[in-house]
């Protein structure tokens, strides 16, 4: 997960009872008056299909600051969570 001044950037796995459009809606409700973040309508989402994919995606979000010009390079951003590792 990477947070951006504007926006999350994050890979998640659903549970496909839950689904990912109820998660998402309850998470921004909680958090947007404990918070006070004011969400863009709806999300971005895209399906990863396999390893390199995974990747691909990892490695956009984590040069995102570097795109924006808030850090010279990705390592150089402070604001990403990495999980345990499984």
């Amino acid at each position: 997960m990477l947070l951006m001044p504007d926006h999350l950037h994050a890979i998640i796995n659903f549970q496909k009872e839950t689904g990912m459009k109820t998660v998402l809606s309850n998470w921004k409700k909680y958090l947007a008056p404990t918070a006070d973040i004011s969400w863009q309508r709806d999300f971005f989402d895209h399906r990863l299909r396999n390893h390199f994919e995974e990747e691909e995606k990892r490695s956009y979000i984590l040069m995102n600051p570097v795109r924006k010009g808030l850090c010279k390079t990705a390592e150089d951003w402070p604001w990403v969570f990495y999980p345990p590792t499984r």
